[in-house]
């Protein structure tokens, strides 16, 4: 399949994505969580604290707190059950079983994998794999890789001063099997749903961070002993005790060095794994997409510049009020996450808590290797939203402006029963929903500067935007349903994006909600 062609189907013609003979194997489904078999195991301490704290000092941390961290961004927390009863006149019922994390998935498939390099006096310098499923390390490669690793990020980044770097793989099995093709938008948000997770967490414990998109693939990958036709790596993200991770300038970093160069200076790793699936599954598209996103030199990094020419679209300007910053309790806001479907309940929104959503959404900044904007995200990324029994704001169709901290209004109306009917699969009741805001993005997906690799890092980008939003809305008492079976059409033409060239790219219904019945146990105190 041509890629771009492919790239225009995943956002508005998902129906060909899928073959007329797909069939979901439920039976053979792959596991959620990567599983290693004979290698040295770290256990971490199961003792998690229920509230996070910064320490003040800049020592690095314990192998507890990093434990703690690798739990609250990627851990299992719930187990839940819930019934299904079949469209037969026998109305049959079945019960599903899932475990759960503090951060969204598609079907809850997790198809991300955490791979950490680690320089603590607890444990042998090293790669190690995050065992979700026994909250462990595995120990992958010994040894101290920084020189290696600074060759194959972004240039004079000081991989020497942090205590911790954060790989982060998608695992392409584990959610294709269901989506097929499709499992590639998802992919992307997922991968920036726990990038968000990581930043939250990692700001609350007093970590550095840094977020990197561009690095030779093949050589990480090699590093970590991934097969590239199974899993590879999406996002590298660096912590440190130091104040901030900047870009210094280094001699050695001149050097020019392929991935392929990289791959020669260490041995290749062959480790055994377990995912339960017995069947081979092929994925050609998705394999010829990441080829196709691979960088093997710096000589493809970029810098992006601001653009400041997209014209307002608004009618009617609405003020938000001014509120003070808003602290919570992150662990908290983690185990309040929820994502009601049927379950949204139809309550009036005040002026201040959707004025906290929109500002918290966005007044943050995040240090990465894309940029020269302060690590503005919304550069790249707007926020839109339709609004419905909200004070002080007429019902309709409204972008928000962060400079402004403003609303401005697109179209007048109660849009609800058009957003409904553009769910591919109806299993949220919109009608009960006061907000369902629209995280919009460049509708060529960056390809133009970063080629296919702009497209995923488009998703990446959103999916952090996404996660922000989530825990904001459960700090404030009310829960967020990511969405991706909608009709980006409709929202565009909706919200008249042919005249900025952007799209919808996830819309997330937002809104109190009632406790479904069903069978939860939480896997934390």
């Amino acid at each position: 399949m041509d890629l771009d062609t492919f790239i225009h189907q995943l956002h508005f013609d998902t129906d060909k994505l899928f073959h007329p003979d797909w069939k979901i194997d439920w039976e053979d489904a792959p596991l959620p969580y990567k599983l290693y078999r004979g290698l040295p195991e770290i256990p971490l301490s199961a003792e998690v604290p229920s509230t996070l704290k910064k320490k003040e000092n800049n020592q690095s941390p314990s192998l507890d707190e990093l434990g703690h961290f690798l739990w609250y961004v990627y851990g299992l927390t719930q187990y839940s059950q819930s019934s299904l009863m079949d469209d037969t006149k026998d109305k049959l019922v079945s019960y599903k079983q899932s475990l759960r994390r503090f951060v969204p998935s598609g079907g809850a498939l997790y198809p991300n994998e955490l791979y950490v390099y680690i320089k603590l006096d607890e444990i042998p310098n090293g790669i190690y794999h995050y065992d979700v499923a026994h909250h462990r390390l595995i120990l992958l490669r010994e040894g101290t890789y920084d020189f290696y690793l600074s060759r194959g990020l972004e240039k004079g980044l000081p991989i020497s001063d942090c205590f911790c770097t954060i790989f982060i793989s998608t695992v392409f099995l584990k959610n294709f099997y269901k989506y097929n093709n499709f499992s590639y938008r998802l992919q992307g948000l997922d991968a920036g749903g726990l990038i968000g997770q990581c930043l939250e967490i990692a700001n609350m414990m007093g970590f550095s961070t840094r977020v990197c998109y561009q690095f030779l693939d093949r050589s990480i990958n090699h590093l970590l002993g991934l097969s590239e036709m199974e899993e590879s790596v999406y996002a590298v993200i660096p912590l440190s005790k130091k104040s901030s991770i900047p870009r210094v300038d280094d001699e050695k970093s001149e050097e020019m060095v392929s991935a392929s160069e990289l791959c020669r200076e260490i041995p290749e790793l062959h480790h055994a794994s377990y995912n339960r699936s017995n069947k081979v599954i092929d994925y050609p598209v998705l394999r010829e997409f990441n080829e196709q996103s691979m960088f093997e030199t710096r000589q493809s990094f970029i810098k992006l510049t601001k653009n400041n020419t997209e014209a307002s679209l608004g009618t009617q300007l609405i003020l938000l009020p001014i509120t003070e910053c808003f602290s919570y309790d992150i662990a908290s806001a983690c185990r309040k996450r929820y994502s009601p479907d049927i379950d949204f309940t139809l309550g009036k929104v005040s002026l201040t808590q959707l004025s906290i959503l929109l500002k918290e959404t966005f007044s943050f900044v995040y240090q990465n290797d894309l940029d020269i904007t302060q690590g503005q995200i919304e550069t790249r990324t707007s926020l839109f939203g339709c609004f419905y029994n909200v004070e002080g704001v007429p019902n309709g169709a409204y972008s928000y402006d962060n400079s402004t901290h403003a609303l401005q209004r697109i179209a007048k109306g109660d849009f609800r029963e058009a957003l409904q009917s553009g769910l591919t699969m109806p299993n949220v009741n919109l009608y009960q929903v006061p907000l369902c805001m629209h995280i919009l993005g460049d509708r060529e997906h960056l390809k133009g500067v970063l080629g296919y690799r702009g497209y995923r890092i488009q998703q990446m980008e959103a999916g952090i935007l996404m996660q922000r939003m989530l825990l904001l809305s459960g700090a404030l008492g009310m829960g967020g349903h990511p969405l991706l079976g909608f009709d980006a059409n409709q929202c565009d033409d909706l919200y008249r994006l042919h005249l900025k060239d952007k799209t919808s790219l996830i819309q997330i219904p937002i809104g109190p909600y009632r406790p479904r019945a069903w069978l939860k146990g939480s896997l934390h105190s």
